[in-house]
């Protein structure tokens, strides 16, 4: 965290339309609304979840060094005696009111990043190529809900050059209120996959939601989109009617402004040529994977539409890496020697698994090595979920992977179609699942784990990391869920 302070307590006030308690600080270096991890000095809001009152931690943010507290005027009373506080009518509003003031008093040229798969990377690799450029602030994590969207917002530096924010959604309606408040410059849809189906009609009814991101861009401002996508049309008509004032295409597609000219897929990295706008260009990507170079086109595009120079962004992307979750990978040293852990753990959809079982099919195996997938349940794809499941055994005998652990229900329809000689073992649960896949693994073998969150897969990542002495591996790999 900075020591620069982020807002006069004056302005949070203002915003917030707050009343002040207690012996307030002239300004804070920063905003939470978790407890457990607030620092010294940041101001601590109080937010209603659906499990918990953040209410109850109030005590336990100012312990901690909180400067103070943003509390609803109802639970006032509640409060320790003295407390500094800023005191409003909802917590949640106020968080969005002071989110308005913060995209208000910013000179940043902003980019709003959503689709079903490839947001996270997409966030992290426009971070990093940008933050060569000037300041540049961006969404931590995957904050891009009703309240992560605004407390990122809430976060911008005055001073930023840049500022990268992350959208998502599970209903429609949700992503139109939110790009509203960040009026982005660029906004960008990485892709329209069948996430979701449990809450949507069709994959056209999907991309309709995705498409309310543009209703929040700035005049003049750039819609960055798929050529690829069968959906482009739909998309860009989207935008035309959302006003955007520029459509910008990325793919393979021969008329894509971003376009694909030349690929060579390594294990560890891929390396491109490709035309941005115009201008023809050649990096390196530091992270492997057909999607992440599709992706590349769409970071470069944006970049270039805020200003940064191109050559400089396209160089950065040679230190590109994955974040836990999301294709890190560790040597474990296992029985027989040194062993490949994939970690895909933090999510997973239809398309984020065939590619992360593409990667797996690439990754080099030591001697007498196997390729192992372990893989769980993939959650919200409505009536059709046991068929996106039992179409993985195409991908999985394409890819060549050796053998496949199941665990989960949904996933027992896949389970059922594997090839005898590829069966692993199944579990109804990823716990009962783990001694199996423990039990497995020797000397040589990449094993990629991937699943939604909810099917609770990193406990094996988790379980591999205590059982072997392991160390970075120097070479990592991407497949976004």
């Amino acid at each position: 965290m900075s020591d620069r302070a982020l807002w006069t307590v004056e302005a949070m006030a203002a915003a917030m339309r707050a009343s002040r308690a207690g012996p307030l600080p002239g300004a804070v270096r920063g905003l939470s609304i978790d407890s457990r991890s607030i620092e010294p000095g940041e101001a601590f809001f109080a937010i209603v979840g659906e499990n918990r009152d953040g209410h109850d931690f109030v005590a336990a943010a100012l312990d901690r060094g909180a400067a103070l507290a943003v509390v609803s005027r109802e639970k006032r009373g509640a409060m320790p005696p003295d407390a500094p506080l800023l005191v409003v009518p909802d917590v949640l509003a106020a968080l969005r009111d002071l989110a308005g003031a913060a995209r208000a008093r910013s000179p940043a040229r902003i980019v709003a990043v959503t689709g079903s798969v490839g947001k996270t990377g997409t966030k992290d690799a426009l971070r990093l190529v940008l933050a060569s450029e000037g300041e540049t602030h961006a969404s931590a994590a995957s904050y891009n809900n009703h309240w992560g969207v605004p407390l990122s917002l809430t976060r911008l530096p005055e001073r930023a050059h840049f500022a990268i924010f992350e959208i998502g959604m599970n209903h429609a309606g949700e992503i139109a209120p939110l790009a509203r408040l960040v009026r982005p410059h660029v906004a960008i849809i990485t892709a329209v996959e069948p996430v979701h189906l449990e809450f949507f009609d069709s994959i056209e009814a999907i991309a309709d939601a995705k498409a309310e991101i543009f209703l929040g861009l700035e005049p003049d401002g750039a819609a960055v989109i798929n050529r690829d996508s069968p959906l482009y049309e739909r998309l860009a008509g989207a935008a035309q009617a959302a006003g955007a004032g520029r459509i910008v295409s990325f793919g393979d597609h021969p008329v894509s402004d971003a376009r694909l000219l030349k690929v060579s897929l390594q294990p560890e990295g891929s390396s491109v040529q490709a035309n941005i706008l115009g201008s023809d260009v050649v990096y390196k990507l530091g992270a492997p994977g057909r999607h992440l170079v599709l992706n590349s086109l769409a970071v470069l595009a944006a970049a270039a539409l805020v200003g940064a120079d191109l050559a400089i962004a396209a160089l950065a992307l040679a230190a590109l890496e994955p974040p836990a979750g999301r294709g890190r990978r560790t040597t474990l040293q296992a029985p027989g020697g040194a062993a490949v852990l994939i970690d895909e753990s933090y999510n997973a959809n239809p398309a984020s698994m065939r590619a992360a079982l593409a990667l797996l099919g690439q990754a080099p195996l030591g001697r007498r090595g196997r390729r192992i997938a372990v893989l769980g349940d993939m959650l919200e794809l409505g009536a059709g979920a046991a068929e996106f499941h039992g179409e993985l055994v195409e991908p999985i005998v394409a890819h060549a992977i050796d053998l496949v652990f199941c665990a989960g229900p949904l996933m027992r329809e896949l389970w059922e179609r594997l090839p005898p000689e590829r069966r692993g073992g199944y579990a109804e649960t990823s716990a009962a699942l783990e001694a199996d896949v423990l039990a497995i693994v020797r000397g040589g073998d990449v094993i990629m784990i991937k699943g939604s969150l909810g099917s609770r897969m990193g406990p094996i990542v988790q379980a591999l990391a205590r059982r072997f002495p392991r160390q970075e591996a120097a070479a990592p790999a991407v497949a976004q869920g």
